[in-house]
């Protein structure tokens, strides 16, 4: 099996000229905890912000300048200083055997799958390995 066989290519990205606040209001109306961040200009992959990056961040604010400051700090604070910009990515033909391992050895929730100009094809999170490993119990019974 490859990634492309469980990955999701209904993917919700984010633009780099995001705010914090988007992405927060992204993530709570789409109901999604990974954001692929892409460039503006190119429409490349330049980053990943995941739901426990942004909820840390959000976070500090609160204890650091109140419930009153919070949206404001919120709506100045650009995407691109909160999300990920080291991270890793996937091509749609990768072997799930290599992925699945990558997974457990990192502690990842996501992994964004780009073709070769890295544009976003699709994601794959650990609740796609969870449906997998589910199709594959129900084949065994």
């Amino acid at each position: 099996m490859k990634v492309s066989d469980i990955m999701s290519d209904q993917v919700i990205c984010i633009s780099d000229g995001a705010s914090l606040k988007d992405a927060h209001h992204l993530m709570q109306t789409r109901g999604v905890r990974h954001l692929p961040v892409i460039s503006e200009i190119d429409g490349t992959l330049v980053g990943v912000l995941t739901h426990k990056k942004m909820i840390a961040s959000v976070m500090t604010m609160l204890n650091k300048y109140g419930q009153g400051a919070l949206e404001r700090k919120e709506r100045y604070t650009p995407i691109t200083t909160v999300m990920d910009q080291d991270f890793q990515h996937l091509t749609a033909d990768e072997p799930l055997t290599v992925v699945v391992e990558y997974f457990i050895e990192n502690k990842l929730g996501c992994l964004p799958v780009v073709d070769a100009d890295k544009k976003v094809l699709g994601i794959v999170t650990s609740s796609d390995f969870i449906k997998l490993c589910r199709t594959l119990l129900k084949q065994q019974s």
